[in-house]
């Protein structure tokens, strides 16, 4: 054990402060779109407007990205988000994927999970990769959209007011104070959120009392990457401990404090140090480690009630705090970002009124009261909020080993995509046999891709782009003329627009952009037969799905437009 701290294996590259144009302290140029938080919520949300084309200028209150593991785990979805958002080669070459985890309940395994993980998948269902990663690949991609998004270093909010029109923020920088005018503004500021105090707005929900004590460490180990769980551990007896293996030979260790333990205490290195090398030595490892960085948590399930205050809109952890446990708070904040940016985008090129930005607030709040519902069960077995909970959780832990039907209660129901079952956007749609109903993500599938005459190995979401995208199921890729002619009625209404036929035998016409099904395992994850239509939004969900002829599908597609377009 080294007990001097090391820098992480990373080196942050660090920004200064400038200064706009300013005319009696206002910038004279108003903005479309500004953006308060550089994490990954805020970054992910400027590259979204960007592949929209909308110009934003993102304030960001530090001088680099992040120090501290902090968010690790980088769920499929988020990364299939992170794909169309031009991020992710950085994610899968430096992060870890893994598909699954262990539970031990003092010396005995006692729950050994995997995630969905089979053949049609493009991408793993998780990979690790600490925040500074993940907020550095994000960076890396928006000063690659230079012309679209603006990113101010070392900015702070220090006042909000907003009318019907926008929102004027008070900004404070070493080298000067300023006002500056939004039309809309976005608050991903985080838990501690600036705007959302300058609101007056609160998070409502239940915060625990148990804390954890978070500490990366660098040890050199060749253990694989799953996730640990020890509950009453030789190494911390009472509680519970975790243990995620990251890149660069980091290892995050996440332990519970036992009850009346000091905080300000617990994180002290002389306190930390003893506590991590009794769990390496009851994992058996021998290598020097040394600490990187130590923080404490407390796990939170907190929401506003609204994402969407007039002309301010929130997202990630200024949202909603979610527990950790589960790992759906960077990811859930990811899935805030695909829902707005083409929502925002939409309304601020006049393609949709901003009623529409009503739907993400419907839709997110929804799906933080999912997240918020599985996360809590995880927490109140994590950290059993009272006795009765800690008695359940005993009673649990000693009979898994023995009665298999019971290891299903220490599962830690790791994020997956939520379906917005109830979205005021879905279209009313044909029931089908299978397939994602209006409101759920689309499935992954291997599919061989036609273009202009070439053909190429790929998945379906290598055809759906940040646009709607109509896919129309068919025996051999002929399209009726009705269908068709839908890229000229989007068209009229200036919705970016792309028809992909797929094919069940391979095409006839190969110089059109195709899809053809040639595992034969397409079709039936869509519960589709020939003339089949989904019609699906730029964030990759189901508005519609039909079948029956041309026509008809084709004007339900378009009344299907029209409804989301002006719900």
């Amino acid at each position: 054990m080294n007990t001097e701290f090391k820098p992480y294996p990373f080196e942050a590259r660090h920004y200064d402060a400038r200064l706009p144009e300013l005319v009696d302290g206002r910038e004279q140029a108003r903005h479309p779109v500004m953006i308060v938080g550089g994490g990954p919520v805020g970054f992910a949300i400027a590259l979204g407007l960007a592949k929209h084309g909308v110009r934003s200028v993102l304030i960001e209150a530090d001088e680099s990205v992040c120090y501290g593991s902090r968010a690790i785990c980088i769920s499929r979805r988020s990364l299939e988000i992170i794909e169309r958002l031009g991020a992710l080669d950085g994610f899968l070459a430096k992060g870890l994927p893994w598909t699954g985890g262990r539970s031990f309940y003092r010396n005995d395994e006692v729950l050994h999970f995997t995630m969905p993980q089979d053949e049609n998948q493009k991408l793993p269902p998780m990979v690790n990769l600490a925040q500074y990663h993940i907020e550095q690949f994000l960076l890396d991609a928006a000063e690659r959209h230079a012309d679209l998004i603006e990113i101010r270093w070392r900015t702070r909010v220090t006042a909000v007011q907003q009318d019907a029109h926008g929102a004027t923020l008070t900004l404070a920088t070493p080298a000067g104070d300023y006002e500056v005018r939004t039309d809309w503004l976005v608050a991903a500021d985080g838990g501690r959120s600036t705007v959302r105090d300058a609101l007056g707005l609160k998070l409502t929900g239940t915060s625990y009392e148990g804390r954890y004590v978070i500490v990366d460490i660098l040890l050199d180990s060749a253990r694989p990457t799953e996730r640990l769980a020890y509950f009453d551990p030789a190494s911390n007896p009472g509680s519970t401990v975790l243990v995620h293996k990251q890149p660069d030979n980091v290892w995050r260790i996440d332990y519970q404090l036992r009850d009346g333990e000091d905080a300000e205490e617990a994180v002290k290195p002389e306190n930390v140090m003893p506590r991590v090398q009794s769990l390496l030595d009851m994992m058996g490892e021998t290598a020097p480690w040394s600490p990187i960085w130590i923080t404490i948590y407390k796990a939170n399930a907190l929401t506003l009630e609204r994402y969407r205050h007039g002309r301010v809109l929130f997202a990630g952890d200024a949202a909603h705090l979610v527990p950790i446990f589960g790992v759906r708070g960077a990811n859930s904040g990811i899935d805030d970002a695909d829902n707005l940016a083409w929502k925002l985008a939409w309304v601020v090129q006049g393609r949709a009124s901003a009623r529409l930005l009503d739907s993400y607030s419907d839709e997110r709040v929804f799906a933080t009261h999912e997240n918020l519902s599985y996360g809590t069960k995880s927490t109140e077995f994590m950290a059993p909020p009272s006795f009765a909970f800690e008695l359940m959780r005993t009673a649990v832990l000693s009979l898994a080993l023995a009665h298999p039907g019971v290891r299903s209660l220490i599962n830690p129901r790791q994020t997956s995509a939520i379906a917005y079952t109830a979205s005021p956007l879905n279209a009313v749609s044909d029931t089908l046999a299978s397939g994602p109903a209006p409101g759920a993500v689309l499935p992954e599938c291997p599919l061989s891709i036609f273009d202009r005459g070439s053909m190429s190995e790929g998945y379906l979401t290598d055809l759906v782009g940040p646009c709607f995208t109509a896919l129309y199921f068919s025996a051999n890729g002929a399209v009726p003329p009705a269908v068709d002619a839908l890229d000229a009625a989007f068209a009229s209404r200036d919705v970016p627009f792309r028809l992909v036929p797929l094919t069940q035998h391979e095409p006839a016409d190969v110089t059109r952009r195709c899809g053809w099904d040639h595992t034969g395992r397409l079709f039936p994850i869509y519960g589709a037969a020939a003339d089949t239509l989904y019609l699906v939004r730029p964030d990759g969900h189901v508005l519609g799905r039909w079948q029956g002829a041309g026509d008809t599908l084709a004007q339900r597609a378009l009344d299907a437009l029209d409804h989301a377009l002006r719900a």
